[in-house]
C-alpha cells in the first residue's frame, strides 16, 4: 500500500463517528482499519506520554502468558506499535503491567486499596514481547482490578534499541468495568466501592481517547486491542521519582457522582448499561 492510500484510509477514520471514544466502529470503519494494516479502528496517533506510576520492574520476562496464578477474566491483549505515518515497527520491545482483581501489583509492599499486603518478590501481571512483522506484540493476561483513586488501567513502555520511546497507559470501558467488578468472582469480592471511573481520572484524561482499548469478546476470553503510535526519536520522560509508602497513588479521581456532571454521567452508564453490556460478554453470565 501506498503512503498517500494509507493517509487517505486513516483519513477516513479520524472522520468517522467511530473515532469517538465508546463508539462501534461500522463495517466500513473496520475495513478501512484492516486495509491500514491496524488491529485497531481506533485512530492511529502519536500516543500521549502519561506518568509511570510508582511500581514498575523490569524483571527480565520475556512471556506472553503473565497472568501467573492470578485469578480474573481472561484477557488477550494486544499492543500495535507504529510510527506517526502508521508504518508498523517491528522489533519493537513492549513492557506490560497492571494490578491483580484485588488491586495488588507485583514485587512490593503495602498494596491494594487498604495498603495491607505484600507481594515482594513475585513477578504476577508483568512482561515483554517484542512486536513481530506487523508491529504486534501479544499478551495474554486478566482483565485489570481497581484500587482507590484509579480507573481500569494497564501500563506499558515502548522500547526501540534499547530506547524508551514511550510510556502510557490503556483504558477500557467503564460500564464493563463495572459489570465484572460487581458480578464476577474475584473480582466481587472486593470490599468497599469503586471510586473512580474514566471520566473523574485525572490521567486517563491526560491520556485522551487514543489511550482506550477496542474491545470484542471470543470464545473463553476478551481481547483489547490498542495501536499505539510512537516517535522513533522521542526519549521518554515518564519516570517513576522514588518507590512512595503505602498503595499505589490516584489519579485525581473522586467518587462517581460527587465529583462533576461528567463523572456522574459516567458512573450511571456503569450501572444501567453496564450491567446490560457485561452480560452480554462476559463468558458465562446470564
Amino acid at each position: 500500500m501506498t503512503d498517500a492510500r494509507r493517509r487517505a484510509l486513516l483519513a477516513g477514520l479520524a472522520a468517522s463517528p467511530a473515532a469517538l471514544l465508546g463508539a462501534k466502529p461500522g463495517a466500513a470503519q473496520e475495513a478501512a482499519a484492516a486495509a491500514a494494516g491496524l488491529v485497531s479502528s481506533n485512530v492511529c496517533l502519536l500516543a500521549v506520554e502519561v506518568t509511570e506510576g510508582p511500581y514498575y520492574l523490569d524483571p527480565g520476562l520475556v512471556r506472553a502468558d503473565i497472568a501467573e496464578d492470578r485469578p480474573g477474566v481472561p484477557l488477550e491483549l494486544l499492543v500495535q506499535v507504529v510510527d506517526e505515518d502508521c508504518r508498523p515497527l517491528a522489533g519493537a520491545r513492549v513492557d506490560v503491567w497492571h494490578c491483580d482483581a484485588g488491586g495488588n501489583y507485583s514485587g512490593f509492599a503495602d498494596q491494594g486499596s487498604d495498603a495491607a499486603a505484600s507481594t515482594e518478590g513475585q513477578t504476577f501481571l508483568r512482561g515483554t514481547q517484542m512486536t513481530d512483522a506487523g508491529g504486534l506484540a501479544r499478551f495474554r493476561t486478566i482483565y485489570p482490578g481497581w484500587y482507590r483513586g484509579r480507573t481500569a488501567h494497564v501500563h506499558h513502555k515502548v522500547f526501540l534499541d534499547d530506547t524508551n520511546v514511550l510510556t502510557g497507559q490503556i483504558f477500557f470501558p467503564d460500564a464493563l468495568s463495572q459489570y465484572i467488578y460487581d458480578n464476577v468472582p474475584p473480582y466481587d469480592a472486593r470490599t468497599g466501592a469503586r471510586d473512580t471511573v474514566n471520566a473523574s481520572d485525572g490521567i486517563a484524561a491526560q491520556a485522551g481517547e487514543g489511550a482506550y482499548a477496542g474491545l470484542r469478546e471470543a470464545p473463553g476470553r476478551y481481547v483489547a486491542s490498542l495501536v499505539v503510535g510512537v516517535d522513533p526519536a522521542s526519549v521518554s520522560g515518564a519516570g517513576a521519582a522514588g518507590r512512595p509508602a503505602g498503595p499505589p497513588p490516584d489519579g485525581g479521581g473522586h467518587a462517581p457522582g460527587a465529583g462533576g456532571e461528567a463523572a456522574g454521567d459516567d458512573a450511571g452508564d456503569g450501572a444501567g448499561d453496564g450491567a446490560r453490556l457485561g452480560a452480554a460478554l462476559v463468558p458465562g453470565a446470564t
